[in-house]
């Protein structure tokens, strides 16, 4: 039988909240601003599905670019390549805070 190559395929331990963790996260990751220029790191949130980056990003730093809607567009240095991430506010933090 053929194996699924989905979008969250093979991230069993790393999209998964720790038991205490579980439910959905406080509201204000979803409200908080980020400026043009800004670091942050992209921290996939498992428990929110819409704007999620894919899984080669997690634990990734980049800077914003813009804002596109309710998601940000995320700047990101990968294999000598800059790679341009359209994420939504739950799955990016600032760098201090990470």
């Amino acid at each position: 039988m053929k194996h699924s190559v989905g979008y969250r395929n093979r991230t069993r331990s790393l999209l998964r909240k720790k038991p205490r963790e579980r439910g959905l996260s406080p509201i204000n990751r979803i409200l908080r601003e980020y400026a043009e220029g800004e670091r942050v790191v992209i921290k996939i949130d498992p428990s929110t599905l819409k704007g999620m980056p894919h899984r080669r990003y997690h634990g990734r730093t980049g800077t914003v670019l813009e804002r596109r809607g309710r998601a940000y567009v995320v700047k990101v240095h990968m294999g000598g390549f800059e790679k341009v991430v359209i994420a939504r506010p739950e799955h990016i933090k600032p760098l201090e805070e990470a």
